[in-house]
């Protein structure tokens, strides 16, 4: 065991005071790990849309003071009691959804719904007894999706982690932790397009783009990237983007423009935007008979989804997926590999790094359009 292990550790942390204002960098205590919890120290984290959206705070209920963050690599400091299948120094990918391996859904084949640690973006605490375990002079500091990397340690419950090759560079496969590995499984385990088969990508996002490269890596031979911002089309080049489409370039809906484009539609199409719009278009522009749509995005929560039944008897097929599909524990150590082997290239998705110290040009970054993912180095 650790030198720690059973003791407060003190350490830095970006704690949000309060919605949408810069982070602070604090000392925050960090308490030990109870029944089914892992302390890690974190090495390398990176900002994603989720946290920029509840640290804004937009139509949510605000949590604050918080530690963000849930894409990261770190390393085991100490377990709690009952955890037998990690140990220190063992190297981890944190997960914002878990799997407890008990419940119906971890048992199933089709599913990565977890019952117990399924996504809670509510809940600041940790289940075993619904309290913290960052605290300044006394004061809680709530969690993030019961992880919040924005520390240079955290307390994780054991299904939200995933063990991984201590080879893995951890400051390029952190960024697996949630839009990459979401984009694609979205194509890879969800649309599953054929080599050969045309895709089209609605949003060219970080999650959109590793949907893409998800249709490159299956074998696709036309990749169409749908877009609002032309901007973004000569990067997602590199992601194997090879056409482009603007709907704000036709009169017409953007799926009659795909579907003249491909003799009738796509064979597969994957929605990465949260646009209701879009998430229609996604699925008419696939071909009859056996197109299959996969919706990534989420919407508004009065959004309705309204096409004509027609669609379905004419055996088009429409999906949605969480996190890719991916169980976090069972999958993610093959994603890793993946990226070994050079199968799967992530390098191009890292725009930007920065030290902890600095982590609030992490946000400014994406707030202007500038970053896909930026890296924040723990340590200088």
């Amino acid at each position: 065991m650790s030198s720690t292990a059973g003791q407060v550790i003190r350490c830095k942390a970006a704690v949000a005071w309060e919605a949408g204002k810069p982070l602070v960098m604090e000392e925050v205590e960090v308490a030990p790990p109870q029944a089914m919890e892992v302390r890690l120290k974190i090495l390398f984290t990176s900002l994603c849309h989720t946290d920029v959206y509840f640290w804004e705070a937009k139509g949510q209920t605000p949590l604050f003071p918080r530690i963000f963050g849930h894409e990261a690599g770190g390393i085991v400091e100490s377990v709690g009691e009952g955890v037998t299948d990690l140990k220190p120094g063992d190297h981890v990918l944190p997960v914002f959804t878990g799997e407890c391996k008990e419940c119906r859904h971890c048992k199933s084949e089709e599913s990565n719904m977890c019952d117990l640690l399924r996504i809670n973006t509510d809940r600041g605490v940790m289940l075993n007894d619904g309290k913290s375990r960052f605290s300044i002079g006394g004061q809680p500091i709530y969690h993030f999706v019961g992880t919040s990397t924005f520390s240079e340690y955290t307390v994780v419950h054991v299904g939200c982690l995933a063990k991984i090759n201590p080879a893995a560079p951890l400051d390029k496969v952190c960024i697996l932790s949630c839009g990459v590995s979401t984009g694609l499984g979205a194509t890879l385990n969800v649309a599953k397009p054929k080599k050969g088969s045309s895709v089209a990508i609605f949003g060219l996002g970080a999650v959109g783009l590793a949907a893409a490269e998800g249709a490159r890596i299956a074998g696709a031979s036309r990749i169409i990237g749908v877009d609002l911002n032309s901007n973004r089309f000569n990067e997602a080049k590199k992601f194997g983007v090879t056409e482009f489409v603007n709907p704000k370039d036709y009169k017409k809906p953007v799926q009659e423009v795909i579907a003249e484009m491909t003799n009738g539609g796509v064979d597969r199409s994957v929605e990465c935007t949260g646009s209701i719009n879009a998430m229609i278009s996604a699925f008419e522009c696939v071909h009859d008979g056996w197109g299959v749509a996969v919706l990534v995005g989420v919407p508004n929560k009065d959004d309705s989804f309204k096409t004509h039944p027609m669609s379905f008897l004419n055996e088009k097929t429409l999906k949605g997926t969480f996190f890719g599909n991916y169980k976090p524990r069972s999958d993610l150590p093959s994603v890793v590999e993946m990226y070994m082997n050079k199968e799967l290239e992530l390098e191009k998705f890292i725009t930007h790094e920065v030290p902890f110290s600095e982590i609030n040009k992490a946000f400014d970054y994406m707030l202007s359009g500038a970053s896909l993912r930026c890296i924040i180095r723990m340590e200088a």
